[in-house]
């Protein structure tokens, strides 16, 4: 049998389509989008099936939480595609654009602070969704992170949020016990006994939130919510680390925007295959950090994305 020969042009037409090539082989993997990992039983069966009849029935799964069908010939490629539709799947999740958004389990995990899946379905259906079309200088990826433990590393993207619950503590409740609770319950020592009475190191503390409850006379009765905003970070060759916004974000839809303001920013002031850590870098973090937190950005979205 003769051997389907695949041009350059083809190759790149698909792999914009989520199938990239096999190594060595002719035959391509197809990249699958979820939200955050979600997908349903039906969804899974169907997946299953289609990996059966047009690849080699394996399935991988990526660090950004798609599944992946190997082994599926070039010509199969369509009846693939048309076969996940039946349970509204698609592929993709590739080019220079906002890439799928990750997660932690933050949602039920007994360490969540915030909702982490609902909060990566919400950028999901505004961000990559909402701007399927927008073309970015590089690959955007965004990751949340339901509490200071940064298991999905949100700080290694280049634009990520981690939950927080800031405590709120009253001094004059301290009853000064000789074994301190809170004390004991803080797992970075932000929370010590001086003279007596209990301090927190505003400058220690993560905002875990494991602290609350914790006192018997209520001296930390609660905490806010928040959400603290990296931006910049990179994982690869060159590995960047990226650096809080100093304001803490206690408003959902306040953190929201400041995402999108972000993707337009970055469409708008990088360069062409420069990562957003890379853009930062060249202009100036204090700089990329005042424009990010005013409106002046949103406002000229039009004009942006035209």
């Amino acid at each position: 049998m003769a051997t389907l020969t695949i041009s350059k042009e083809d190759e790149k037409r698909v792999k914009a389509l989520g199938f990239l090539n096999n190594k060595g082989t002719d035959n391509f993997s197809a990249r699958v989008l979820t939200v955050n990992g979600a997908i349903t039983a039906a969804q899974a069966k169907c997946i299953a099936a289609a990996a059966e009849l047009f690849g080699n029935g394996i399935i991988t799964f990526t660090t950004r939480l798609s599944v992946e069908c190997q082994g599926i010939p070039y010509n199969k490629i369509e009846d693939f595609r048309s076969y996940i539709a039946k349970e509204d799947l698609v592929t993709g999740g590739t080019g220079t654009k906002v890439r799928p958004v990750v997660a932690c389990k933050g949602t039920t995990c007994q360490y969540g602070l915030i909702d982490a899946s609902g909060l990566a379905k919400e950028i999901h259906e505004r961000f990559f969704n909402g701007y399927a079309s927008v073309k970015l200088p590089h690959k955007f990826k965004i990751a949340v992170g339901g509490c200071p433990n940064n298991c999905v590393k949100p700080d290694l993207n280049d634009l990520g949020i981690i939950g927080q619950m800031i405590p709120i503590f009253d001094k004059d409740q301290c009853k000064g016990c000789k074994k301190c609770s809170v004390a004991a319950a803080c797992p970075v020592n932000a929370a010590t006994m001086v003279e007596g009475i209990l301090e927190i190191n505003p400058d220690n503390c993560k905002h875990c939130g494991r602290c609350i409850g914790k006192c018997n006379f209520d001296a930390i009765k609660g905490g806010i919510q928040g959400y603290k905003l990296y931006i910049g970070g990179r994982w690869g060759k060159n590995i960047a680390r990226g650096q809080a916004l100093n304001k803490m974000f206690t408003s959902k839809e306040e953190a929201l925007r400041v995402i999108e303001t972000a993707i337009l920013f970055y469409k708008e002031q990088g360069k062409t295959g420069e990562r957003f850590s890379q853009t930062i870098e060249r202009l100036g973090f204090e700089n990329v950090e005042t424009q990010l937190q005013s409106d002046e950005i949103l406002l000229r979205k039009p004009e942006i994305l035209a």
